[in-house]
């Protein structure tokens, strides 16, 4: 089974920036999706089963934090990895990341290697 990493970002140029960074990944089998907003995203989860998702936090539709909590608490999916992109880096948005589920929480801009590193190790490579 392929790996998939599903890439949420209501802005275009930080989904092709993640996309970039990322493609390399595609040598080794992975599979990159994108989503514009929570609603999308939500779907996507649902079904397609990403092993990884880079989750933005202000978006329409549904913001990031509704989409974690809906993934992790509504639907018991366990088994996918949520990384919360945000510009936002207070104590207060990490925890309340925390609080929804996610398992990792990113801040923009963020380093293109360190989100390779972070795709690599999570994923198994």
């Amino acid at each position: 089974m392929s790996k998939k990493i599903l890439i949420v970002d209501d802005e275009p140029h930080i989904r092709a920036l993640l996309e970039q960074t990322l493609e390399e990944l595609e040598d080794e089998g992975v599979e990159l999706l994108t989503a514009v907003n929570g609603e999308e995203a939500l779907e996507m989860i649902k079904t397609e089963k990403p092993s990884l998702v880079f989750l933005d936090v202000m978006m329409p539709k549904m913001n990031g934090f509704e989409v974690c909590n809906t993934v992790k608490e509504e639907l018991g999916i366990p088994d996918v990895y949520i990384i919360m992109l945000t510009a936002k880096g207070q104590e207060l948005d990490k925890q309340k990341g925390k609080d929804v589920g996610a398992d990792l929480y990113m801040t923009k801009p963020f380093d293109p290697d360190e989100v390779l590193d972070k795709s690599r190790s999570i994923l198994g490579f």
